[in-house]
């Protein structure tokens, strides 16, 4: 297990074992598709053994809320982390996100947003990552209303 600084035991890197299997759980609830922790993007160490050859989700914080299938459609299959673009000192996100990408062979980028101006900057913050790594990986923006229906 990998430590912070912060000694927050909450905050030690995992990985959560789960079978593929496709189906919700046997009384029909859906299925947590969530394969570590931590998912803040501050406390995501960049060697986290579970970004090597993954597929990122970066995640604005209220999509989750907003977005009902959230862990159906975007955390299944890949690597989450989560930060928000009006609230966090967003100061390190871009250098700390191309150190990921450049370090772990990222092999997609997927960054979801709500549709509101303040969150744009997160999908920025993931095209000026990529470039900086030197890295050609994909990168989709999916965006969120409101009103939890998806726009694009």
């Amino acid at each position: 297990m990998s430590h912070l600084a912060c000694g927050c035991p909450g905050a030690h890197v995992r990985t959560i074992d789960r079978q593929e299997t496709g189906q919700e759980h046997p009384q029909g609830k859906p299925v947590s598709e969530l394969r570590q922790w931590p998912t803040q993007l501050h406390l995501v160490p960049p060697t986290a053994p579970y970004l090597q050859n993954a597929h990122l989700l970066i995640a604005a914080d209220c999509v989750p809320f907003a977005y009902a299938d959230f862990h159906r459609d975007f955390i299944k299959g890949r690597v989450l982390v989560n930060a928000c673009p009006k609230l966090d000192d967003t100061s390190p996100y871009v250098d700390k996100l191309a150190t990921i990408i450049a370090r772990n062979d990222i092999r997609s980028v997927t960054v979801t947003i709500m549709e509101v101006p303040c969150c744009r900057g997160l999908a920025l913050f993931a095209q000026q990552a990529i470039a900086k790594s030197g890295k050609d990986v994909p990168l989709e923006v999916a965006v969120i209303g409101i009103d939890g229906e998806r726009r694009s």
